[in-house]
Protein backbone atom coordinates (compact mmCIF):
# COMPACT_ATOMS: atom_id res chain seq x y z
CA UNK A 1 0.00 0.00 0.00
CA UNK A 2 1.23 3.48 -0.78
CA UNK A 3 1.79 5.51 2.35
CA UNK A 4 1.55 9.24 2.64
CA UNK A 5 4.73 11.06 1.71
CA UNK A 6 6.65 12.58 4.60
CA UNK A 7 8.15 15.22 2.33
CA UNK A 8 6.49 18.62 2.68
CA UNK A 9 7.79 19.73 -0.71
CA UNK A 10 6.22 16.75 -2.51
CA UNK A 11 2.85 17.44 -0.88
CA UNK A 12 3.00 21.17 -1.61
CA UNK A 13 3.97 20.70 -5.27
CA UNK A 14 1.26 18.05 -5.70
CA UNK A 15 -1.36 20.38 -4.20
CA UNK A 16 -0.15 23.14 -6.50
CA UNK A 17 -0.14 21.01 -9.67
CA UNK A 18 -3.41 19.10 -9.24
CA UNK A 19 -5.80 21.94 -10.21
CA UNK A 20 -3.75 22.66 -13.32
CA UNK A 21 -3.76 18.98 -14.30
CA UNK A 22 -7.54 18.81 -13.91
CA UNK A 23 -8.07 22.00 -15.93
CA UNK A 24 -5.76 20.73 -18.66
CA UNK A 25 -7.64 17.40 -18.75
CA UNK A 26 -10.94 19.25 -19.13
CA UNK A 27 -9.40 21.39 -21.88
CA UNK A 28 -8.29 18.29 -23.78
CA UNK A 29 -11.75 16.72 -23.46
CA UNK A 30 -13.64 19.86 -24.47
CA UNK A 31 -11.45 20.53 -27.50
CA UNK A 32 -11.24 16.90 -28.60
CA UNK A 33 -13.70 17.35 -31.42
CA UNK A 34 -11.73 20.30 -32.83
CA UNK A 35 -8.17 19.05 -32.47
CA UNK A 36 -6.23 15.86 -31.75
CA UNK A 37 -7.01 14.48 -28.35
CA UNK A 38 -10.30 14.09 -26.67
CA UNK A 39 -11.97 11.67 -24.35
CA UNK A 40 -9.30 9.02 -23.99
CA UNK A 41 -6.39 11.40 -23.54
CA UNK A 42 -8.36 13.72 -21.24
CA UNK A 43 -9.52 10.75 -19.15
CA UNK A 44 -5.97 9.51 -18.71
CA UNK A 45 -4.76 12.98 -17.72
CA UNK A 46 -7.61 13.27 -15.22
CA UNK A 47 -6.71 9.87 -13.77
CA UNK A 48 -3.10 11.06 -13.47
CA UNK A 49 -4.27 13.68 -10.99
CA UNK A 50 -5.61 10.89 -8.76
CA UNK A 51 -2.36 8.96 -9.16
CA UNK A 52 -0.46 12.08 -8.10
CA UNK A 53 -2.75 12.43 -5.09
CA UNK A 54 -2.13 8.79 -4.21
CA UNK A 55 1.63 9.05 -4.52
CA UNK A 56 1.87 12.29 -2.55
CA UNK A 57 -0.86 11.93 0.06
CA UNK A 58 -1.39 8.16 0.30
CA UNK A 59 -4.16 5.81 -0.77
CA UNK A 60 -6.36 6.69 2.21
CA UNK A 61 -6.87 10.26 1.09
CA UNK A 62 -7.22 9.17 -2.53
CA UNK A 63 -9.92 6.66 -1.62
CA UNK A 64 -11.83 9.40 0.18
CA UNK A 65 -11.92 11.31 -3.11
CA UNK A 66 -12.36 8.34 -5.47
CA UNK A 67 -13.12 4.91 -4.05
CA UNK A 68 -13.29 1.71 -6.06
CA UNK A 69 -17.10 1.77 -5.84
CA UNK A 70 -17.31 5.36 -7.10
CA UNK A 71 -14.92 4.52 -9.94
CA UNK A 72 -17.18 1.64 -10.96
CA UNK A 73 -20.24 3.86 -10.98
CA UNK A 74 -18.48 6.62 -12.93
CA UNK A 75 -17.18 4.17 -15.53
CA UNK A 76 -20.69 2.80 -15.98
CA UNK A 77 -22.07 6.32 -16.39
CA UNK A 78 -19.43 7.06 -19.03
CA UNK A 79 -20.30 3.95 -21.02
CA UNK A 80 -24.00 4.76 -20.64
CA UNK A 81 -23.45 8.28 -22.03
CA UNK A 82 -21.51 6.92 -25.01
CA UNK A 83 -23.97 4.13 -25.73
CA UNK A 84 -26.97 6.32 -24.99
CA UNK A 85 -25.99 8.93 -27.56
CA UNK A 86 -25.47 6.19 -30.14
CA UNK A 87 -28.80 4.55 -29.31
CA UNK A 88 -30.53 7.92 -29.46
CA UNK A 89 -29.20 8.38 -32.99
CA UNK A 90 -30.64 4.96 -33.90
CA UNK A 91 -34.01 5.83 -32.37
CA UNK A 92 -34.11 9.06 -34.37
CA UNK A 93 -33.69 7.12 -37.62
CA UNK A 94 -29.96 7.32 -38.27
CA UNK A 95 -27.02 5.00 -37.96
CA UNK A 96 -25.25 4.40 -34.66
CA UNK A 97 -23.46 7.66 -33.71
CA UNK A 98 -24.89 9.52 -36.72
CA UNK A 99 -24.92 12.77 -34.75
CA UNK A 100 -26.71 14.80 -37.41
CA UNK A 101 -29.97 13.06 -36.45
CA UNK A 102 -29.75 14.68 -33.01
CA UNK A 103 -30.71 17.98 -34.64
CA UNK A 104 -34.38 16.93 -34.41
CA UNK A 105 -34.11 16.55 -30.66
CA UNK A 106 -31.77 19.46 -29.91
CA UNK A 107 -33.48 21.92 -32.29
CA UNK A 108 -30.19 22.98 -33.88
CA UNK A 109 -28.67 22.58 -37.32
CA UNK A 110 -27.21 19.16 -38.21
CA UNK A 111 -23.68 20.62 -38.08
CA UNK A 112 -24.25 21.91 -34.54
CA UNK A 113 -25.83 18.58 -33.58
CA UNK A 114 -22.73 16.73 -34.82
CA UNK A 115 -20.51 18.98 -32.74
CA UNK A 116 -22.63 18.52 -29.61
CA UNK A 117 -22.95 14.77 -30.18
CA UNK A 118 -19.20 14.34 -30.51
CA UNK A 119 -18.67 16.43 -27.37
CA UNK A 120 -21.13 14.24 -25.46
CA UNK A 121 -19.37 11.08 -26.59
CA UNK A 122 -15.98 12.58 -25.64
CA UNK A 123 -17.28 13.33 -22.14
CA UNK A 124 -18.59 9.78 -21.79
CA UNK A 125 -15.29 8.30 -22.95
CA UNK A 126 -13.33 10.58 -20.61
CA UNK A 127 -15.41 9.53 -17.60
CA UNK A 128 -15.08 5.84 -18.43
CA UNK A 129 -11.34 6.01 -19.09
CA UNK A 130 -10.64 8.08 -15.97
CA UNK A 131 -12.57 5.68 -13.75
CA UNK A 132 -11.02 2.55 -15.26
CA UNK A 133 -7.50 4.00 -14.95
CA UNK A 134 -8.20 4.81 -11.29
CA UNK A 135 -9.43 1.23 -10.80
CA UNK A 136 -6.23 -0.09 -12.40
CA UNK A 137 -4.20 2.19 -10.12
CA UNK A 138 -5.99 0.86 -7.04
CA UNK A 139 -5.61 -2.73 -8.24
CA UNK A 140 -1.87 -2.39 -8.81
CA UNK A 141 -1.11 -0.69 -5.52
CA UNK A 142 -3.34 -2.81 -3.28
CA UNK A 143 -2.18 -6.24 -4.41
CA UNK A 144 -2.45 -8.71 -1.55
CA UNK A 145 -4.77 -6.56 0.54
CA UNK A 146 -8.37 -7.36 1.24
CA UNK A 147 -10.85 -5.13 -0.60
CA UNK A 148 -12.39 -2.26 1.35
CA UNK A 149 -15.76 -4.08 1.38
CA UNK A 150 -14.34 -7.06 3.30
CA UNK A 151 -13.35 -4.90 6.28
CA UNK A 152 -16.96 -4.45 7.37
CA UNK A 153 -17.82 -8.19 7.14
CA UNK A 154 -17.53 -10.12 10.37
Amino acid sequence: MIRESDDVIVKAVARLLMPFIVVYALYVVMHGHYSPGGGFQGGVILAASFVLLGVSHGLGKTRRRMSEKVAGVISSIGVLIYGGIGALCLILGGNYLHYGKLSKLLHVTPAEARSLGILGVEIGVALAVMAVMCTVFFAIFTVGESPEDDRSVE
